[in-house]
């Protein structure tokens, strides 16, 4: 049975992951990301979508992140019809942060609809609505870690720990290749080793192909005890010193729960203490209820600092805002708070308010804990802009702007190593994906010489025969 892989996102580039099996007359999806940072992202999510949704048998997702899953209810709305597996935390998460991403679509259309009004230009539409973004639901095929699922005749597929967020996978696919079984390995996007809540990754021995995330494939995040050290002064700096506010940018999966475990572990310890901490995203708030009821999926430390938290919660303050009114409030808020914020990126949402009134402030900080992808308002802060564009208005940038790489949930360069180190022979192919494209060439050329694999970095849109 003749295989192929076509990437119709996430090749030479960070975000819009998906990936085009077809297996015979069997074809699925890995992942069915939305494209993120603007501009031509936008074009790219809007086009048509490169195969007709009716003709797609099932799809795989690796993780709940939107740049892997933002376009479920696009090919859902279009006539896909089969059904989605993923973890079952993942299925959770997706529950609420599908409908979010809806609202959301719904929300900047309406903003650009009447901008467009106003200049006399046609309407724009959503890309999809919180509607279409409640029919995926139904569609959700939860699968346990080390669970096997049969999805089509002769496709085994188990789902493995990828240590990245709650509920992240790396897919192990089987399909029969003449007298024998061809395996296929997708790895999502892979953890940081000892990042906080979650499991570290599991290692796989054997595969046939390979297609492989590179995003940190060019650099070392910093080691977690610096990484705190530097979260520390950044907090205690501001607080303390400057009397500011701390303004962090936070994916509302993942990324705020672990900034929450490691405050929850910092006053646990004495490191730091009468902290206040508001979480403005009803999206994160949601996820850190269901994080809370996943604990399958949490490490032996996470189990213990949560405990803690449970039995002294006057320990650290955390305030989840209800509507918009209580977040209009912390802009008004001139110091000693840290405000959690969507998105992770500062495309969107809350954190644009919070970064406009803290930004040009000398006593408040920005901390980055997280990709900032090509593009977005998060890439040019971090790169030293002096001034930004925020609703159409120009900010100064004269808030102290830290940048936390160790609290990143994607492997950094020796992660991915360490994980590709674990198979006892090479893959007969491998496919270095997820990643810039200097980066992701880069990457592969470091598996060549360190470990000898036969890698290579895909174009988006050519089909691959494997």
């Amino acid at each position: 049975m003749s295989v192929s892989l076509e990437f119709l996102g996430g090749a030479r580039e960070v975000t819009g992951s998906c990936i085009l099996v077809q297996a015979g007359r069997t074809r699925f999806l890995v992942d069915c990301g939305m494209f993120q940072g603007g501009g031509e992202s936008d074009r790219k999510n809007a086009r048509t979508f490169p195969v007709p949704p009716p003709s797609i048998d099932f799809v795989l997702c690796t993780h709940a992140h939107i740049d892997h899953t933002g376009l479920l209810p696009r090919i859902v709305r279009e006539g896909y019809r089969g059904p989605v597996y993923a973890t079952a935390a993942t299925a959770d998460l997706l529950r609420v942060m599908l409908p979010d991403s809806g609202h959301i679509q719904e929300r900047e259309a309406e903003w650009k609809r009447r901008r467009r009004q106003r200049a006399g230009r046609k309407d724009v539409l959503p890309l999809y609505t919180e509607a279409d973004a409640l029919a995926v639901i139904p569609l959700l095929s939860p699968v346990g870690y080390g669970e096997t699922v049969t999805p089509a005749p002769g496709v085994r597929v188990s789902l493995l720990d990828a240590g990245h967020i709650l509920g992240s996978a790396i897919l192990r696919v089987s399909l029969p290749d003449g007298g024998r079984e061809q395996t296929l390995v997708f790895t999502g996007d892979i953890g940081h080793r000892g990042l906080p809540i979650v499991r570290d990754p599991t290692p796989v021995e054997r595969s046939d192909v390979v297609v492989m995330e590179s995003t940190y494939g060019n650099r070392v995040h910093k080691k977690m005890g610096e990484t705190i050290e530097e979260f520390v002064h950044a907090v205690t700096d501001t607080l303390d010193r400057k009397g500011g506010n701390v303004v962090i940018p936070a994916f509302a999966v993942g990324r705020t729960q672990d900034i929450l475990y490691l405050l929850a572990d910092l006053t646990r310890s004495g490191r730091v203490k009468n902290l206040t901490v508001y979480i403005d995203s009803p999206l994160a708030t949601e996820a850190t209820r269901i994080t809370l009821q996943h604990p399958e999926c949490f490490d032996k430390e996470t189990r213990e600092v949560f405990e803690w938290r449970e039995k002294n919660p006057e320990a650290l303050e955390v305030v989840a805002t209800r509507g918009v009114e209580d977040s209009m409030a912390l802009n008004s808020m001139r110091g000693g708070g840290i405000i959690l914020a969507g998105s992770g990126m500062c495309e969107a949402g809350r954190i644009m308010h919070h970064l406009k009134h803290n930004l040009w402030r000398k006593e408040s900080s920005v901390i980055i804990v997280g990709f900032q992808a090509q593009g977005t308002l998060g890439r040019k802060i971090v790169e030293g802009a002096r001034r930004v564009r925020i609703f159409g208005e120009e900010i100064n940038v004269a808030a102290d702007v830290y940048t936390i790489g160790g609290l990143s949930a994607h492997a950094d360069r020796d992660d991915l190593l360490a994980w590709a180190g674990g198979f006892r022979n090479p893959p007969g192919r491998v496919f270095v994906a997820h990643g810039e494209e200097s980066v992701s060439v880069g990457f592969a050329g470091l598996l060549k010489e360190r470990f000898g694999w036969n890698a290579e970095v895909p174009y988006p849109g050519r089909p691959i025969d494997v």
